[in-house]
């Protein structure tokens, strides 16, 4: 038990050092091969934690914010890996994403590593389902807001920013791809949360402050897409609006789970 909770702590510094190196890489060098390889080492990093955190306690990482954080922090990283892999329209994001994942990690070595037991209404496939549609919409969202973030600080902050750190004009149309498969996978996360509900409870829905606020991100989301696709407004408006969903997204998973006394606290 000591040595593994030794390596999990060797793992998880090792993953946050290498955001903060991929952060700094990338403002001063843009997305190229170092910095890429760093992203792709922190993910990796935080997956070995993960591995081993769950092989020492026999249970995955849904009950304590530490536990979300960590899963949440390889989840990220791999999907803004395999985005720029895809399009390398998202890469200049690299520098905003990084410092985003970095504040998370630096954040989690500051929370408690204490496990807490899974209670029996976590043993349900349907939970599986809820968390990886989760993963994903965040991860969406995420490359989405480094994008829109970026583009923010491109047009405000022009002559202080690096020339590889500009966003192309393409990169507009790759935002609302990102974005609507947010919506998809947030919509996705909301339906098999209640069916798990109903499993584990005996009903979909209860309306208590985390099935609230999911429920309002989703709608803010919906109205944003919307939007976008009816009115013409100014790029900056829908850019801030996109920062506005993550704020939301952000309270709603690392927020509300751990100051909520709903059953189902934790599993983002």
């Amino acid at each position: 038990m000591a040595i593994a909770s030794e390596f999990e702590q060797i793992f998880h510094i090792a993953g946050v050092a290498c955001y903060i190196a991929s952060a700094v890489a990338a403002w001063f060098t843009g997305f190229r091969r170092f910095n890429s390889l760093l992203i792709n080492l922190a993910w990796i990093m935080f997956l070995l934690t993960i591995i081993v955190r769950w092989v020492t306690l026999g249970q995955g990482p849904f009950m304590t914010l530490y536990e979300v954080l960590i899963s949440n922090l390889f989840s990220l990283g791999l999907i803004f890996s395999i985005a720029c892999y895809l399009n390398k329209s998202v890469q200049p994001a690299a520098a905003a994403l990084s410092f985003i994942l970095s504040i998370l990690g630096i954040w989690s070595l500051a929370t408690s590593t204490t496990p807490v037991p899974l209670p029996a209404t976590f043993e349900n496939n349907w939970l599986w389902i809820h968390v990886a549609a989760g993963k994903i919409f965040l991860g969406t969202c995420l490359v989405a807001v480094a994008l829109s973030l970026t583009c923010l600080l491109q047009m405000y902050f022009m002559r202080l920013m690096p020339a590889h750190l500009r966003i192309p004009e393409t990169a507009e149309n790759t935002i609302w791809r990102y974005l609507s498969l947010a919506f998809i996978a947030d919509s996705v996360m909301l339906l098999a949360g209640a069916v798990w509900a109903h499993d584990a409870w005996g009903r979909y829905w209860a309306w208590d402050p985390l099935e609230t606020w999911s429920f309002i991100t989703w709608l803010v989301l919906a109205i944003v897409l919307h939007l976008r696709l009816t009115f013409t407004l100014p790029r900056w408006v829908y850019w801030s609006m996109i920062n506005g969903v993550f704020v939301l997204a952000f309270l709603t998973f690392f927020g509300v789970p751990f100051i909520s006394l709903a059953p189902h606290k934790g599993v983002m």
